[in-house]
């Protein structure tokens, strides 16, 4: 019979939380659930008014440490979050810790150095690694489907109101904090470290108009010895988040997942359109193989690859190597270090 892995969640203010906790507590043969704690008093009351947490054992972070725990999940607030992490890892409790981690690079390899050092598992929390279309389009990529890639476009955007926007003015690069890191981890994983970052992160006229001082555009070029790759990111975009994709471009074919993720009776499902020499009759019509991937659960993946990791049962395909390399590429494409 395989362990069960006893975990418990600390926060409530990041935009995962609930489903987190939620998928947690579904995935009962991996998992034994153990509480919630919310130390930011601010954000106390989705104790009681989220539905994820009723039913459910409500604690201090110090009775969580206190605790025999194998694993934690972080889902506070962002500019707390390796903070209490941290606290967790020099117990020598596993890490889960939700995108993109932390506002600023010293603490972030710190936590990384921790967990390296007392040989313990890290896992952050992006979702869209265990997305198996994306899984697939990137392996494809990889092994030289399509040729030589000499450009990824990566997009991703929203249409937040005013109060998301206001909260995004705390981060530098604003919404390629939030949702750009998604992105510049997928270039990342397909073409590794550039030669050089130009982030143009700046403010929309929406919020120019509604008084709100954030970068809430982002957008980043990433240049490579063969291409160009560029990512985007938006928070005042109108049906943005119909429009998500991934174009993985190369000298023998195109990949794209486009949306990157949608919702169906069965679950999340995601699409592709694969195109090569042999596919391409027109330049002027669609000759591409269509992909689909079966329904899945968009956290369940990632959890329970952290439940294998807890329990050693496989490598992390994300060491702590590639955390480091790929938050400082991320902060790059922010504009520099928190302000």
């Amino acid at each position: 019979m395989k362990q069960k892995i006893r975990i418990a969640q600390v926060g409530t203010a990041h935009d995962h939380a609930s489903v987190t906790y939620a998928a947690l507590r579904k995935l009962s043969d991996d998992f034994e659930v153990v509480g919630i704690a919310e130390p930011i008093e601010k954000h106390q009351k989705n104790l009681d008014t989220v539905a994820a947490y009723q039913g459910t054992p409500h604690y201090t972070v110090e009775e969580l440490l206190n605790m025999d725990l194998d694993a934690v999940t972080i889902e506070i607030e962002e500019c707390y979050a390796t903070e209490y992490a941290q606290m967790f890892a020099e117990k020598g409790v596993a890490v889960q810790l939700d995108k993109p981690g932390s506002p600023g690079i010293d603490n972030f390899v710190k936590l990384v150095e921790t967990c390296r050092r007392q040989n313990l598992p890290l896992q952050m929390g992006y979702m869209y690694r265990f997305n198996p279309m994306i899984r697939r389009a990137i392996d494809e990529a990889k092994k030289g489907t399509i040729g030589e890639v000499y450009s990824v476009e990566a997009h991703m955007s929203v249409h937040h109101g005013i109060p998301k926007r206001t909260w995004l003015g705390g981060y530098k690069g604003g919404m390629m904090y939030w949702l750009g890191c998604h992105l510049v981890d997928l270039v990342y994983q397909i073409q590794g470290e550039p030669e050089e970052v130009i982030p143009m992160n700046c403010q929309s006229p929406m919020s120019r108009d509604d008084n709100v001082d954030t970068e809430d555009f982002g957008f980043a070029v990433l240049k490579y010895k063969n291409g160009v790759s560029t990512v985007k990111t938006s928070a005042a975009e109108f049906n943005g988040f119909a429009r998500r994709q991934l174009v993985i471009s190369g000298t023998k074919g195109t990949i794209e997942v486009y949306p990157l993720e949608t919702g169906s009776p069965r679950g999340t499902v995601s699409y592709a359109r694969f195109t090569t020499q042999d596919h391409e009759q027109s330049p002027f019509r669609d000759c591409s193989e269509k992909w689909e991937c079966e329904p899945f659960e968009r956290y369940d993946n990632m959890l329970l690859h952290f439940a294998k990791l807890v329990r050693r049962e496989c490598e992390n395909p994300y060491d702590y190597d590639y955390e480091i390399a790929m938050f400082k590429l991320f902060t790059k494409c922010c504009g520099g270090e928190k302000r």
